[in-house]
């Protein structure tokens, strides 16, 4: 299957980000300051460009998809499992897969995140804590309470890191949103 759009919106990220300020445990993204850009980078970006892609600054272009999500019933089309966070309809055009993400299982994702954390964006985990073992630990957990319970516990109580990590890993649903725990 093929996904058929009559339209799309796409967005790149600019230079400037958020999350470089809340990042004390380690720099966020620091682990690609020496690696070198992907051949063509800057011609595949002026092209996207030129299609109509625009410049998302401040935040990442995830953080734009985030808040687009929330405007009407799109797919989200993407090889990203960051973007598995936002509800809805999502398309990998890779594997050729289409599936729906529902609210919980959007807060399940993210939250199994904070407990892995994200090499990619150089964003530290718990030590030793996998996508196994973090399944392990939400298995049990049916409220996004529950979720932020189960992780702060598995960070001993360390609710400063959580909150990093909280913080760095969740993708806006509206301008200028800032992750919070959830309340009592």
């Amino acid at each position: 299957m093929r996904l058929k759009c009559d339209d799309y919106r796409a967005w790149i990220t600019g230079k400037t980000n958020f999350r470089f300020e809340i990042a004390t445990t380690v720099p966020y993204k620091g682990n690609r300051k020496d690696a070198p850009k992907p051949k063509h980078y800057d011609a595949l970006r002026n092209h996207l460009l030129k299609l109509g892609a625009k410049m998302s600054e401040g935040e990442e272009a995830d953080d734009a998809v985030g808040i687009a999500s929330t405007e009407g019933n799109y797919w989200i089309v993407h090889v990203d499992k960051d973007l598995d966070q936002l509800p809805g309809w999502h398309y990998n055009p890779v594997k050729d897969e289409e599936y729906y993400v529902t609210e919980f299982e959007g807060l399940y994702s993210f939250y199994k995140q904070i407990l892995t954390g994200d090499r990619v964006d150089n964003i530290e985990g718990i030590r030793g804590i996998g996508p196994v073992k973090a399944d392990k630990i939400l298995k049990d957990c049916t409220t996004e309470r529950e979720l932020y319970d189960a992780c702060l516990k598995a960070y001993d109580g360390n609710s400063e890191r959580v909150l990093e990590n909280g913080k760095l890993l969740w993708l806006r649903r509206a301008a200028n949103q800032m992750w919070q725990p959830p309340s009592t």
